[in-house]
C-alpha cells in the first residue's frame, strides 16, 4: 500500500510539472513575462505572468508548444519535454542579427532581415550596462549617433549629417518634435528618462513615409516599459530601485519603479531624480577649453569677474531633474489592450555654458545666460488589437496624445541691470491610426493616417533687476501661432521568397502654418502682419532585401523625405550669434531629401559578423539661415545691440555621403569584440560656394572587448574621434573661437581625441546587482564637435540596483 501511495504521489508530482511552466532568460535566469505560448494549430494560447509562469492545463499532452516574444528567439517544445525539464524552460535572447525583431520600420513587429535599411537597437539589458546619465548619453552608445552638447543639461543628436529638427524623436510611437523645434542644437531628448526605457531603436536615414515631416536624417524611437499583468486571479507586486553616483559631476541619482499586476489590469509607476554639480573636464588637452574665470553677481546687478580656483571645473553647469511616469494597462480579452501613459519631466534652471564663455572687449560678455525649467508632459492612450478577422486589417493600433512643452531663456549682459526673458509654451495634440493586413502568405500591407496640431504661446520681457520693473518686448515666436499637419500613408511588403523581400511605400502630407505678428510688429516693423503657409508633400520609398545564403544579406533602399517649415522657421526672433538677429520670413516651403543606401551584412557561422553600409543624400530647397533685410535695412537694434538681420530661407542645397562599418568577433560564448566606425562627408551651397555642412560630424567610432559569463560582465572599450581642421569647419562654426581649440595659425579647429574606458556588472544575487564604470581613464580633455562644454574627465560611476 505504501508503494502504491508513493507511485501515485510521484505521478501527481510529474503531472503538476506538465501543467505549470516557468520561462527564464537563458543568460540571466530571470523570469520572462509576456511570452505567448500557443500550439501548432493556434487553437489554444496563454501568456506568461510577471514571474514568467503559465498554466498548460488547456493544452493536450500531444501538443507541440511554441514560445514567442519579440526579444527572444522563437522556440518549440513538446509538452512531454516540459515535464522532463521539470517545468522550467529557458529562452535565448535575440542578438543583433537577421532574426532580431524591430518595431520602428512600420510601427508593427518585423524581422530585421525584412527591413531594407539600417536600424540599430538597444535593449533594456544593454541600457542598464551602459548606465547613461541622460537619454542623450544613451544614444551616444548606439555607435552611429554623434552627440553635441552646449551645456551639461543637453545633448543634441547628429545622424548622417543631420541634426535638430531634421531628426525625428518618438516616444511609444508619438512624435515629440513640435512647432518650435529649431535648426540649431536641441536638448529635448534629455526629457526622456533612461530608467523608463525598455528598448531604443534608431532608424538611420529617411523615414518620412511612416513618420512624416522632420524624419530626414533618421528616427529615434524610444519605447518605455509597459505594466505587466498577473494573468491569474491574484495580485503580483514587483519593484526596482537604483542609486548611482558619478565623480566627474558629483552626480547623485535615485530611481524607483513598482508594478502591480492583476489578471486584466497592470499599473506601473516610475520616479527618478538626478542632481548634478559642475562638470570637471580632463587634465590632458587644449588649454583653450579651461575655465580660468567666471562672473559672480548679487541681486542688485553688481557683477564681478573672479578667478576659478580649479580651471578644469566648468562653472556654472550644475542642474537637477525629476522624471515621473505612470502607466496603466487593461486587457479585457486576449489580443486586445488599452495602454495609458503619463509622463512628466522638469529640470531646474540650467546654465547655457557656451554663452557664458564668450568674451567682448576683453571681458566676459554675459553675467547670466540660463534656461528656465524645461518641462514636458505627455499623456497618451493607445488601443492595440491583434488577430482581428476584419477584411480591412489583422492588427490595429490607434494612439491619441497630448503634450505640453515649457521652455524659457534668461540672459543679462555683464554689468547690465536689464535681464531679457523669453518664455514659450507649446500644446501639441496628435492622433495616429496604424493598420497591418496580411493580404496573402507573400504580401503584407501596412497603412495609416495621422493628424497633428500645435499651438504656440510666447512672451518677451525686459526686467530691471534693481527696481524689479519690467516691460514687454519682442517675443521669440509670434504668440498664438499654430502649426498642423494631416497625412495618410501606405507601405507594401512583398515576399516572393524567404530570401527576397521587397518593400515600397507612399505618403501624402498636408501642412498648414499660421502666425500673427501684430504684437511683435510694435518692435520689428515687419512688412507683413501675418503669415499663412499651406503646403503639401509626397514622399516615397522602395527597398530590396536579398539573402542569397546564410552568410550574405544585401540591402538596397531609395527614399525621399521632407521637412515642412514650422513656427521656428517662419516666425522666430532671436540672437543667432553675437551681432546677428534672426527675423521672421513668410515665404517658405518644405525642403526635400533624396536618399539612397546600400548595405551588406556577412555572417560567418555566428563567429564573424560584418555590417557595412554606404549612403548618399541630396537635400534640396534647404532651409538655412542667411543674411536678410527688413524694409531695406540690413541691421537693426535688438536687445540693445546693433545686429545684422538674418532669416531662415530656402536658399541652399547639400550633398551628404558616408560609410558605416561594423564588425563583431565571437571568440567564444563568453568573449567577443565589437567595433563600429563612421565616416561622413558633404558640402552645401552658400551663395554659389561649396562649404562644409554644419552638422557633419568628424570620423568617429568605438571598439569593445566584452566578457560575459554567469553573474559577471566586463566591457573594456575605446571611443575615438577624428580631427576637423579650420578649413573643414562650416562657416557658422569658424566664427565661434570661444568654443574651439586654436591651431598653429590661431584659427579654431576641432582636435582628434580618444578615451579608454572600463565598466562591469556583477549580479551579487538574483535581486541585487552592482554596475561600475571608469570612463576616460587617461583623463583626456576633449570636446565633441560643435560642443560648447568639454566632456567629463576621469569619471568613476557606481550604481546599485535592487529588485523586490
Amino acid at each position: 500500500m505504501r508503494i502504491i501511495t508513493v507511485l501515485v504521489f510521484a505521478l501527481a508530482f510529474s503531472l503538476s510539472y506538465g501543467q505549470q511552466l516557468q520561462l527564464l532568460d537563458k543568460q540571466t535566469h530571470e523570469p520572462i513575462p509576456g511570452v505567448t505560448i500557443y500550439n501548432k494549430a493556434q487553437s489554444t494560447s496563454v501568456i506568461t505572468d510577471f514571474d514568467g509562469e503559465a498554466s498548460l492545463r488547456h493544452f493536450s499532452d500531444t501538443d507541440v508548444l511554441f514560445f514567442k516574444h519579440m526579444l527572444y528567439e522563437t522556440m518549440r517544445i513538446t509538452k512531454a519535454e516540459v515535464v522532463k525539464a521539470q517545468g522550467v524552460v529557458y529562452l535565448q535572447p535575440l542578438v543583433e542579427g537577421l532574426d532580431e525583431v524591430l518595431i520602428s520600420a512600420s510601427k508593427f513587429e518585423q524581422s530585421k532581415k525584412d527591413i531594407p535599411h539600417k536600424i540599430i537597437s538597444l535593449s533594456a539589458k544593454e541600457i542598464q550596462l551602459a548606465n547613461p546619465q541622460t537619454s542623450a548619453d544613451l544614444l551616444e552608445g548606439v555607435g552611429s549617433v554623434y552627440i553635441q552638447k552646449s551645456q551639461m543639461g543637453g545633448g543634441s543628436p547628429m545622424i548622417r549629417g543631420f541634426s535638430a529638427n531634421r531628426l525625428l524623436i518618438t516616444i511609444d510611437g508619438v512624435r515629440m518634435n513640435n512647432a518650435i523645434f529649431r535648426s540649431g542644437n536641441l536638448q529635448n531628448v534629455i526629457s526622456i528618462n533612461p530608467f523608463a526605457i525598455e528598448r531604443t531603436e534608431v532608424s538611420l536615414g529617411a523615414g518620412s513615409v511612416v513618420y512624416g515631416s522632420d524624419a530626414v536624417g533618421g528616427v529615434m524611437g524610444f519605447y518605455t516599459k509597459r505594466p505587466q499583468l498577473s494573468y491569474a486571479n491574484q495580485t503580483t507586486f514587483h519593484a526596482n530601485t537604483t542609486v548611482r553616483y558619478a565623480t566627474a559631476n558629483k552626480e547623485k541619482t535615485g530611481h524607483l519603479d513598482f508594478n502591480f499586476g492583476l489578471k486584466k489590469w497592470g499599473f506601473l509607476t516610475s520616479v527618478s531624480y538626478n542632481d548634478y554639480d559642475d562638470l570637471r573636464m580632463g587634465s590632458h588637452g587644449p588649454d583653450e577649453y579651461l575655465r580660468p574665470e567666471y562672473v559672480v553677481s548679487d541681486p542688485m546687478g553688481n557683477d564681478q569677474t573672479v578667478t576659478n580656483s580649479n580651471p578644469k571645473v566648468q562653472v556654472p553647469t550644475a542642474y537637477n531633474q525629476i522624471n515621473l511616469m505612470q502607466k496603466v494597462r487593461f486587457e479585457p480579452k486576449d489580443n486586445l489592450s488599452f495602454d495609458l501613459g503619463l509622463h512628466f519631466t522638469k529640470t531646474s534652471d540650467y546654465p547655457r555654458y557656451d554663452r557664458l564663455i564668450r568674451y567682448k572687449s576683453g571681458n566676459l560678455r554675459s553675467a547670466e545666460w540660463y534656461y528656465g525649467p524645461q518641462k514636458w508632459f505627455m499623456g497618451s492612450l493607445q488601443l492595440t488589437k491583434l488577430g482581428s478577422r476584419s477584411n480591412l486589417y489583422d492588427k490595429i493600433q490607434t494612439t491619441v496624445a497630448y503634450q505640453n512643452f515649457n521652455e524659457s531663456r534668461y540672459d543679462r549682459d555683464y554689468q547690465s541691470v536689464i535681464k531679457n526673458i523669453r518664455e514659450e509654451t507649446v500644446d501639441a495634440f496628435s492622433f495616429n491610426a496604424d493598420f497591418e493586413k496580411l493580404i496573402s502568405p507573400k504580401t503584407e500591407l501596412f497603412y495609416g493616417a495621422e493628424y497633428v496640431y500645435n499651438k504656440v504661446s510666447s512672451v518677451g520681457a525686459e526686467v530691471n533687476i534693481v527696481d524689479n520693473t519690467n516691460h514687454a518686448t519682442v517675443s521669440r515666436y509670434p504668440d498664438g501661432s499654430n502649426w498642423q499637419t494631416a497625412a495618410a500613408y501606405v507601405n507594401l511588403k512583398f515576399k516572393p521568397h524567404q530570401r527576397f523581400i521587397l518593400q515600397s511605400g507612399l505618403r501624402y502630407n498636408y501642412i498648414s502654418t499660421y502666425a500673427d505678428f501684430t504684437q511683435n510688429n510694435t518692435y520689428l516693423n515687419l512688412p507683413f502682419n501675418e503669415a499663412k503657409i499651406n503646403s503639401d508633400a509626397v514622399t516615397g520609398s522602395f527597398g530590396v532585401s536579398w539573402i542569397p545564403n546564410k552568410t550574405i544579406q544585401w540591402k538596397l533602399n531609395g527614399s525621399t523625405a521632407f521637412r515642412a517649415p514650422n513656427i521656428d522657421d517662419v516666425g522666430k526672433v532671436f540672437d543667432s550669434e553675437p551681432g546677428a538677429v534672426v527675423v521672421p520670413n513668410n515665404n517658405l516651403k518644405p525642403e526635400y531629401a533624396y536618399n539612397a543606401e546600400l548595405g551588406l551584412s556577412l555572417n560567418f557561422n555566428n563567429i564573424v559578423l560584418v555590417d557595412l553600409a554606404t549612403y548618399y543624400t541630396y537635400l534640396d530647397h534647404a532651409l538655412v539661415r542667411r543674411d536678410y533685410n527688413l524694409n531695406g535695412q540690413t541691421e537693426i537694434m535688438y536687445d540693445g545691440e546693433l545686429s545684422q538681420v538674418q532669416a531662415i530661407q530656402n536658399a541652399s542645397s547639400a550633398n551628404i555621403y558616408g560609410v558605416e562599418a561594423g564588425i563583431q568577433l565571437n571568440f567564444s560564448k563568453h568573449l567577443k569584440v565589437t567595433s563600429q566606425y563612421n565616416f561622413i562627408g558633404g558640402k552645401e551651397d552658400d551663395n554659389g560656394t561649396d562649404v562644409p555642412v554644419r552638422h557633419i560630424a568628424p570620423q568617429f567610432g568605438n571598439t569593445h572587448l566584452v566578457w560575459d559569463k554567469d553573474k559577471f560582465l566586463i566591457d573594456a572599450y575605446a571611443n575615438y574621434n577624428g580631427e576637423l581642421s579650420y578649413y573643414q569647419l562650416a562657416p557658422s562654426e569658424t566664427s565661434k573661437e570661444y568654443m574651439y581649440a586654436l591651431d598653429a595659425n590661431g584659427n579654431p579647429y576641432a582636435p582628434s581625441w580618444y578615451t579608454l574606458n572600463l565598466r562591469a556588472k556583477y549580479a551579487i544575487m538574483p535581486s541585487l546587482s552592482v554596475t561600475a564604470g571608469l570612463e576616460n581613464i587617461t583623463d583626456q580633455r576633449y570636446k565633441t564637435y560643435s560642443s560648447g562644454i568639454a566632456s567629463a574627465g576621469r569619471n568613476l560611476i557606481m550604481s546599485l540596483k535592487y529588485t523586490l
